[in-house]
């Protein structure tokens, strides 16, 4: 894949559960988070879109577009489908995160085997190089850049005080977990 990220742009890989997601983003430029499911930090630069089994054979199981994190806002879920007033969610809080137009990347990110992906996080020095997935965990040495890069975008969008000792604790114990971890995934296996 040719180099088209900023190496220290931040990634949230988002799951598109159904192909009108991605028409809603395509169309309406913006994506949802269910508060009580989001990460810790929406402050990044890019969304990169994990595709499920539901967009069929041909582009199930893999990346093959983001697009550019404008800003976000917490809103009810009514707010966002007007038609669907009596839904059983309709009352709860979700994330409206305002994107850029969806642009494709030159190859898309692979996986051979479905795997149940929930957020995480990833840089453009990662995304530049993958051709799979598990290329986009961060690890070793570079997971603490990219927990310090977290950490300095939580405080700074006003998310976490800085109160070192609660940010410390917070990124050992609780951002680990979004941090490449895929669940039911051992991402140590070549794919």
């Amino acid at each position: 894949m040719s180099i088209i990220f900023d190496d220290t742009s931040l990634f949230l890989v988002a799951v598109l559960p159904d192909p009108r997601d991605l028409e809603i983003a395509r169309l309406l430029g913006w994506y949802r988070i269910p508060l009580r499911f989001a990460p810790k930090v929406i402050d990044v630069d890019y969304l990169l879109f994990y595709q499920t089994k539901a967009f069929g054979a041909d582009h199930s199981c893999c990346i093959e577009s983001y697009a550019e994190v404008q800003g976000h806002e917490l809103v009810f879920r009514k707010e966002l489908f007007k038609e669907e007033i009596h839904h059983p969610r309709s009352n709860e809080e979700y994330y409206k995160i305002q994107i850029g137009p969806i642009d494709y990347l030159p190859q898309k990110i692979i996986t051979k085997k479905w795997y149940r992906i929930t957020f995480f996080y990833t840089t453009g020095y990662f995304v530049n190089k993958a051709e799979n997935i598990s290329d986009l965990v961060v690890r070793n040495e570079e997971r603490k850049i990219l927990w310090q890069s977290l950490r300095e975008r939580g405080v700074n969008s006003g998310v976490y005080h800085q109160d070192n000792s609660y940010i410390d604790n917070f990124f050992e114990l609780e951002i680990e977990k979004y941090l490449g971890r895929i669940y039911n995934v051992d991402l140590n296996d070549d794919e």
